[in-house]
């Protein structure tokens, strides 16, 4: 397993803290996206179903578009592509902004506006995700993603209350500060294009391929074949697959329902928010002590432990409908889920050989969150004919089969811990 980043630390690493502010912008405007839109659309409708096919259809449109980023972050220069979807992004934020502005928001063009947005992202965020194996090191993947999951948190910290704030003025502030927000990630991102050229010495994988090579290459739909080949041939990685995909739809579910539920009562967006905030505030104190975990404690161990508290936490908030108590409910359940995110997406950048990395991810991401679409599906028609409760314990059986299936997956309990992702990988390296 190679990587083009030089031996540094990861905090002198100035392409990484260039492309952390550039991807943490990204995600400011995306978090805002996905916080107002389902308020706008149950504002605008006041059905939750009606919401939750808003919802369902652009996580659908995400996941088919998602594949052809692969592609496309394997086939052109990453760094490139995370310039031009920024530029793209800042357009679309513009037109909802006018479209808010002139009161024209409506179910049909909230829709287009998601899906829209969503083909976007699954065009364009494959390649930022996968330019950080180009920039950080092998050696300190595991703590560059207990970082990102440190940013992550912050951002739902923020998120939330912000989304609240802007919305209770009007949808049109929300789409100004996803205009400025996708703005400064294109500036940060063409910064980043500077400061690779200068520190690479010779052809960069982020370099566009030859005429020459793009002329022999495959077909798109035989390139991302081989994604899915690539992944299903790893015994380390395709056991928790199906786990992954159980566990999201499940507590994904249980979320979006506490969510809606809580609109539908009456419970006004900065409350919501404050809710959102506070599961933000867990999961930073969360990716505080991530990097130590991931370094210390086997990525199987943790997994397990961070799908066990996520079910509790899924099951014991069916019973509770006081906004606080949801929050330090659900927050207790997500404390782990930093240090287990960083450790899977850690080993998995290490596994994957560079040229790969593009089409893996986005196949890992379609097998993993294939079934995501029926989350908002299920909260939304749930609500409608059988009620809170009954919704959310249903959510929690799901997590807690994924719970079964990551016990009983020797090859997910094998995992290491950090130092011994790439002797582990080596394994399992298909000649």
């Amino acid at each position: 397993m190679t990587t083009t980043a030089k031996p540094v630390g990861l905090w002198s690493n100035t392409r990484y803290l260039l492309w952390l502010i550039s991807d943490t912008s990204k995600g400011l405007a995306a978090s805002l996206a996905g916080f107002a839109i389902p308020l706008i659309t149950l504002a605008v409708t006041d059905d939750p179903a009606q919401a939750g096919i808003v919802a369902g259809v652009g996580v659908v449109t995400r996941l088919i578009t998602t594949l052809y980023g692969g592609v496309l972050a394997d086939r052109h220069g990453r760094l490139a592509l995370m310039l031009l979807g920024a530029v793209v992004a800042t357009v679309l934020a513009a037109v909802f902004t006018m479209m808010a502005l002139a009161d024209a928001l409506t179910f049909a063009t909230i829709l287009v506006i998601e899906m829209l947005l969503m083909v976007h992202s699954g065009l364009f965020d494959p390649a930022g995700e996968s330019a950080l194996k180009e920039i950080v090191s092998d050696a300190t993947m595991g703590r560059a993603q207990a970082a990102n999951q440190g940013r992550d948190a912050a951002l739902r910290l923020a998120g939330g209350p912000l989304g609240g704030l802007l919305l209770g003025v009007g949808a049109w502030l929300v789409g100004i500060a996803m205009t400025v927000a996708y703005a400064v990630a294109g500036a940060t991102a063409w910064m980043l294009r500077g400061a690779a050229r200068r520190v690479d010495a010779g052809p960069s994988r982020s370099a566009a391929p030859s005429p020459a090579s793009a002329l022999e290459r495959p077909s798109a739909g035989h390139e991302i074949r081989d994604g899915f080949t690539w992944l299903l041939s790893r015994p380390d990685l395709r056991g928790v697959l199906l786990l992954t995909t159980i566990i999201n739809l499940g507590f994904n579910a249980a979320v979006t329902t506490v969510v809606y539920g809580l609109q539908q009562s009456g419970h006004s967006e900065l409350t919501i928010g404050s809710m959102s905030a506070g599961l933000g505030a867990v999961m930073l104190v969360g990716a505080f002590v991530a990097p130590a975990l991931v370094t210390r404690v086997k990525a199987g161990t943790l997994t397990i432990a961070g799908l066990l508290t996520a079910t509790v936490g899924a099951g014991v908030v069916s019973a509770i409908e006081n906004p606080w108590w949801i929050t330090v409910v659900l927050g207790a359940s997500v404390f782990l889920l930093p240090a287990l995110n960083a450790s899977m997406m850690g080993y998995f950048m290490v596994a994957t050989p560079t040229e790969l990395l593009g089409r893996a991810n986005s196949a890992a991401g379609v097998l993993g969150m294939g079934a995501m679409p029926l989350a908002p599906l299920i909260a939304g028609f749930g609500l409608t004919l059988v009620g809170r409760q009954s919704t959310i314990l249903f959510a929690a059986a799901l997590c807690a089969v994924s719970v079964v299936l990551a016990v009983s997956n020797r090859g997910l309990r094998d995992l290491p811990a950090e130092a011994g992702w790439a002797a582990h990988a080596k394994q399992f390296e298909i000649l």
